[in-house]
């Protein structure tokens, strides 16, 4: 289920984690987030709706949609509240869809370059939601409702970044140029045809696939919708899981069998695992199938043991917790 050819990254960890992580998102009393998405503030901003401005309109973002873009602009920038411009006009999703997106970073006040990502060969896209329970608000409005083929600039405050107290390659208080170009549409379609059955009882289920091809896209079914708080895309979750390969019919991990649930952060898994995950509520079970490219890899291009195969999650969601 862990993706082993995630390599570590100077700053993708931290984007993926707890920099972009409001501190309010679990109730922070600090923040007057009360993690109730129907009385919190933060569910009342349309991350969506982000101008442009005489700071993003500054920064030349050249070079073809989906390669390392040149990015050029004179530092320093500074702005009160996030910039968004578009550079490339793509689809359209609904706030907080997930998508899959490759990303370059500069400081905004000096000027420096910092990191890119999600460009060279064997670099799979980041996963992000614009969804201020999940990124710090910046970066949430410069991906806000963008789809498949969009590419967009954002300038950043610090106080809309990463804050007072920095990350590498940004001290406190400076300012953030993120570039942004999104490559994937990452939401589950919904999963109608050739269900596989579940057995067994809730504590030991199994699964029976049906004689039928393998499914060739992210498809997803909720046999059981939970009443607890929703995943969100930095999370720490906690799951009880049955993975079976579709190809050979054989279940390969499975975490009932050895009596109690595992624990990891839904960046850490492979890609369509982790895209099951987010949006879903505690106390949900889905079924998903993912292609090879969502898994371990198409064949030939992994060593993996699961290289080339589709496979297919039964989860019961049992917790989830903002990352430390």
């Amino acid at each position: 289920m862990r993706n082993p050819a995630r390599r570590s990254l100077t700053l993708a960890p931290i984007l993926l984690a707890s920099a972009l992580v409001l501190a309010g998102c679990a109730g922070d009393p600090s923040t007057g987030s009360t993690g109730d998405p129907s009385t919190d503030p933060v569910a009342e901003v349309d991350v969506c709706d982000t101008p442009a401005g005489a700071a993003s309109d500054a920064v030349s973002v050249t070079g073809d949609f989906g390669t390392a873009p040149t990015v050029e602009f004179t530092a320093p920038l500074e702005v009160d509240a996030t910039e968004r411009t578009v550079v490339i006009a793509g689809e359209t999703v609904a706030q907080a869809a997930p998508v899959g997106v490759a990303y370059t970073l500069y400081n905004g006040t000096t000027g420096e370059y910092v990191e890119n990502y999600g460009y060279a060969d064997g670099e799979t896209p980041v996963g992000f939601r614009a969804d201020l329970a999940t990124l710090q608000e910046g970066f949430a409005r410069t991906l806000g409702c963008l789809g498949v083929g969009s590419r967009a600039v954002g300038v950043i405050p610090a106080d809309q970044g990463f804050g007072d107290s920095g990350v590498e390659g940004f001290a406190a208080g400076d300012s953030v140029v993120f570039v942004v170009d999104i490559v994937q549409d990452l939401s589950p379609a919904v999963w109608t045809t050739d269900v596989p059955t579940i057995g067994g009882t809730d504590d030991a289920p199994t699964v029976t696939l049906p004689a039928a091809a393998p499914k060739t896209d992210l498809e997803l079914v909720v046999l059981k919708e939970g009443d607890g708080p929703v995943v969100g895309g930095a999370d720490n979750v906690t799951v009880h899981y049955l993975g079976t390969a579709w190809e050979t019919g054989v279940v390969f991990d499975q975490s009932y069998t050895r009596g109690e649930p595992s624990t990891f952060s839904v960046t850490g898994v492979v890609e369509g695992f982790s895209a099951a995950l987010i949006g879903q509520k505690v106390g949900s079970r889905v079924l998903v199938t993912m292609p090879p490219s969502m898994g371990y890899g198409e064949a030939g291009t992994s060593t993996h043991e699961l290289a080339g195969l589709t496979l297919v999650f039964l989860i019961d969601i049992i917790d989830t917790a903002p990352a430390s």
